[in-house]
């Protein structure tokens, strides 16, 4: 198997890989041109979101700085909000339901590496899924974890850590986070 191969039947691979780098490099290239278009042309941000991403729901907003490594596995539904500073890191894909505002300062991570020093100098990385449901808040500097899933109407509190599955209408927060209560969900 290539490492691209390995990488997307979710087994180790090396992210030095030429073939896994050409995926990132794109994906800079990607991210230069959305966070240098004129914010206050609306249409041309939406058509640079729609390039790097691989599908995108009408009014989508991404501000600058953005950063991705593919961007092509970032899938977000209609009014999708991502403040400043939003770092996702796609290796595996990334959905984002609808209306769904990211908080400033936040990563989305697919990827992670070996425990063993072994593992780490051999350039392994292994990628997870992350899913993220309708009507999902998420705070400014929250982390989440590769192959988390967090259902839909989720409060996630400013400066969580998710590492695990969160269930629906909840708020959560803490490190690691946690539930901090249950709320309602009141369009249903």
């Amino acid at each position: 198997m290539t490492e691209l191969e390995k990488l997307e039947a979710g087994l180790e691979y090396d992210f030095w890989d030429k073939e896994v780098n050409a995926r990132k490099l794109n994906a800079i290239k990607g991210c230069q041109k959305l966070n240098s278009t004129n914010p206050n042309d609306e249409e041309a941000v939406f058509i640079a979101i729609k390039e790097l991403f691989g599908t995108v729901g009408e009014n989508a907003i991404v501000l600058p700085t953005f950063t991705c490594d593919n961007g092509k596995n970032i899938h977000v539904g209609k009014n999708f909000l991502a403040n400043y500073n939003v770092t996702i890191l796609d290796i595996a894909p990334v959905h984002i339901g609808d209306y769904v505002m990211i908080g400033p300062n936040t990563l989305i991570t697919t990827v992670n590496h070996p425990l063993s020093p072994k593992g780490r100098r051999k350039h392994l990385g292994i990628a997870k899924s992350v899913k993220i449901g309708n009507d999902v808040w998420i705070g400014g500097n929250v982390t989440i974890l590769p192959g988390v899933n967090i259902g839909n109407n989720v409060i996630v509190a400013a400066g969580a850590i998710v590492t695990k599955n969160i269930p629906d209408n909840c708020i959560i927060g803490g490190v690691p986070a946690k539930i901090i209560k249950n709320i309602e969900n009141d369009i249903e």
